[in-house]
């Protein structure tokens, strides 16, 4: 009996310590987004690619096809995104945050932009993956 009990709290333990580490992970990662969204917002599109892994390995999936490397995607939303006006006010709505396996996730959401040339909306799928201790959007696939 009392190894079952140690069994229970060992499980316990475990199950709390795994909540608790996606909470805290999923908390990382939405001000990652924060911090995205406000530089986006202050047309600083730089600081918004601060986000992504720093990688030619990066994939952007978007309406014109497939965007390979964080240098091709930063001037594929400088050329779509050329002035203040364009960039607007970015704001997103999170769906859901999901594991994938320790270290990555998926986030799915909505984003709108207010902005000067016309208001824009759609959805995206993101696929974040912790780097070096920091976490970075490895995919990105918006509409």
């Amino acid at each position: 009996m009392k190894k079952l009990i140690l069994l229970f709290c060992l499980v316990s333990v475990f199950n709390s310590y795994s909540q608790t580490s996606e909470e805290q992970d999923k908390k990382a990662i939405l001000k990652v987004l924060k911090k995205q969204r406000l530089a986006w917002s202050d047309n600083n599109i730089e600081k918004f690619m601060e986000g992504y892994w720093k990688s030619d390995s990066l994939k952007f999936y978007g309406s014109n096809g497939v965007t390979h490397g964080w240098e091709n995607t930063l001037e594929r939303y400088q050329k779509a995104y050329p002035t203040a006006d364009h960039t607007g006010k970015l704001n997103f709505r999170i769906n859901a945050i999901t594991k994938i396996t320790e270290g990555a996730y998926y986030v799915l959401g909505e984003y709108h932009l207010k902005r000067e040339v016309g208001n824009a909306d759609g959805i995206f799928m993101i696929i974040f993956k912790k780097i070096d201790g920091h976490w970075k959007i490895i995919a990105d696939t918006s509409s």
